[in-house]
């Protein structure tokens, strides 16, 4: 019996990690929280193990491998090995009995919305963290691009640094714990992250909300400077520094680029207040439910009215500097390490 390997987010929660990925999961468990999360799909860590076995591709990265297995701890031929695998699996068709199940699920999200041929964001979600390592596709349209996006994002398993990491654990190489997320795209007014923790200095008591105009790509690469705010948890008191938001992506015809920031809105903050203040309430309720800060990315969708425009699109543990709850712990710490010179 063939397993099943298509879930939509609503049949999801964080305990299936495993099953279909951590960014999966976890959209399944802001759905279950009532959060508004664009509709789709996931493809499981089964999904990506069948098409391996049916189009035959695992067996050829096995032989590819062992004809090569000696010029692999060099990092020049390891750059060349993830070039020769994706091609390999990017070369494939999916299987016939998979493609129709896809493209099932594909149209079915088309109903839910009202939309034919609907704009969706295919997303790599690993069941072990490892962010910006694998590729994530914007604004993907028609059942045939978004069968052919699935199987880049399983290419984008054999970066160089998947297959040391692959070799110095001992693992088959053309294993790969990766899930994949399909949903809706949102039509971005503006778009970023939010964190319930101050990272560089550990302090709880606060939430650091960044963003920009249109996609949070922006923001997460780091190729802008995003509007700032800082937001006291308690009294919700917060301090805004401004940008100079230069770049931002949008959609295009294809997919998506980064176009200029129109000049009146280059020193406007992208959020209001109103959308500010509702972004760290939610964000607090998550970290509530998850007992430990969070790392939150949001879209505020130009298409309709707050507080109905805000999206949350990833949720997952936030990594911070631990603080010093005060002077005291860092001298005894400080002292304690002077007398075990």
């Amino acid at each position: 019996m063939v397993q099943k390997w298509l879930y939509w987010f609503g049949d999801l929660g964080s305990e299936h990690n495993d099953l279909v990925g951590k960014k999966c999961a976890n959209l399944g468990e802001l759905t279950r929280l009532g959060l508004q999360v664009p509709p789709g799909f996931a493809i499981s860590v089964a999904g990506y193990e069948r098409f391996m076995e049916e189009s035959g591709t695992g067996a050829e990265i096995r032989r590819y491998v062992n004809a090569n297995r000696h010029l692999l701890k060099d990092v020049g031929k390891q750059v060349e090995a993830s070039r020769a695998i994706r091609g390999l699996v990017e070369s494939k068709e999916m299987p016939a009995g998979m493609k129709r199940e896809l493209h099932e699920y594909y149209h079915e999200l088309c109903q839910q919305v009202g939309t034919e041929d609907l704009s969706v964001a295919v997303r790599s979600s690993g069941a072990v963290s490892m962010p910006g390592q694998m590729e994530t596709y914007l604004n993907v349209k028609g059942p045939k691009e978004v069968t052919r996006k699935v199987i880049q994002v399983w290419g984008s398993a054999f970066t160089a640094r998947a297959i040391a990491f692959r070799l110095e654990k001992g693992m088959r190489m053309e294993e790969a714990p990766i899930g994949v997320a399909v949903l809706k795209m949102v039509n971005a007014k503006c778009a970023g992250v939010c964190l319930t923790v101050i990272p560089t200095t550990g302090d709880t008591g606060k939430t650091i909300v960044e963003g920009n105009w249109g996609l949070g790509e922006s923001v997460v690469s780091g190729e802008i400077t995003p509007d700032q705010f800082i937001v006291d948890k308690g009294s919700g008191d917060f301090k805004c520094t401004v940008g100079d938001k230069t770049k931002m992506v949008c959609y295009t015809p294809t997919g998506t680029a980064l176009s200029k920031v129109p000049e009146d809105l280059r020193s406007k903050p992208c959020l209001d207040e109103s959308e500010l203040q509702e972004i760290v309430r939610i964000a607090k309720e998550v970290e509530a439910h998850f007992q430990v800060p969070q790392d939150i990315e949001w879209v505020v969708d130009s298409d309709l009215q707050f507080p109905e425009n805000l999206f949350w699109v990833q949720a997952r543990p936030a990594k911070y500097s631990q603080k010093k709850e005060d002077n005291a712990e860092y001298l005894a710490e400080l002292m304690s390490r002077i007398f075990r010179m």
